[in-house]
């Protein structure tokens, strides 16, 4: 079979089972997995279909987001939810830790919960360092460039500030939660950096209301297993087992 030929195949697959793993494809197609890999991710850049973590998902317009809303667009949203997740998320930080606060929207409410002032504090939210000086807890932020849409740093400094530290706790913000793409978001700097910060985390926590499961941005920055999540409500049975979920009310 050749190549083109394959990887049509490939995407024909996949938007009629809309998630699959690596081994279906090993298998359905009698090639190993670096081929497959190999196929997965030229299909993913030509937008045919979203590469997720140990397989792929179909790619649509209606499927995945592609757009990033501003800062008070989302501060607007589902704000009873955000106040009660992020007051438990602060309840959870302890004198010896070394907390990542993740730029968003639900993170900085989460700052409001924040009273212990032996934590030591690391964020890459231009209104997030902001806010936790004007409560006097020991605060750094990352070097970068600033991204105005969502007063966030990223980019390569922001990285490479990230690899320095090791977090006992990072607090995460998100765009969607999918059993198959994991924790994505619409933008490729912001997803490094969240990867990056979760990489360095001896524990992650995914700050994220209701409305986020079952969505699906473009960038895949951490996958299903790798952080806990707290939310507002009771989810899908296809996610438990996957990682551990803690619903406040």
């Amino acid at each position: 079979m050749l190549t083109q030929e394959r990887r049509d195949l490939i995407v024909q697959y996949i938007n009629e089972k809309n998630a699959v793993t690596v081994a279906e494809l090993m298998e359905e197609f009698d090639a190993s997995a670096a081929t497959i890999r190999r196929d997965l991710s030229v299909l993913h850049d030509e937008h045919k279909i979203l590469k997720v973590f140990g397989g792929a998902t179909s790619f649509t317009a209606s499927d995945v987001n592609t757009s990033e809303p501003t800062v008070s667009a989302k501060k607007t949203l589902n704000v009873e939810e955000k106040d009660i997740i992020s007051k438990y998320a602060a309840s959870l930080i302890n004198d010896d830790d070394f907390v990542y606060i993740d730029s968003g929207t639900t993170t900085l409410e989460m700052i409001k919960y924040i009273d212990n002032t032996r934590a030591k504090y690391i964020t890459n939210g231009i209104v997030h360092a902001k806010m936790l000086l004007e409560k006097s807890l020991p605060t750094m932020i990352i070097g970068g460039r600033c991204k105005a849409s969502t007063e966030a740093i990223v980019g390569p400094e922001c990285i490479e500030g990230i690899r320095k530290y090791h977090f006992t706790k990072a607090f995460m913000g998100t765009n969607g939660i999918s059993t198959s793409a994991g924790f994505t978001t619409p933008d490729v700097d912001e997803a490094l950096v969240k990867e990056e910060a979760v990489r360095h985390a001896y524990i992650s926590y995914i700050l994220a209301d209701h409305t986020k499961f079952g969505q699906i941005s473009s960038v895949t920055f951490a996958d299903i297993t790798s952080c806990c999540i707290i939310t507002d409500q009771e989810v899908s049975k296809n996610y438990l087992g996957k990682t551990i979920i803690k619903v406040v009310r």
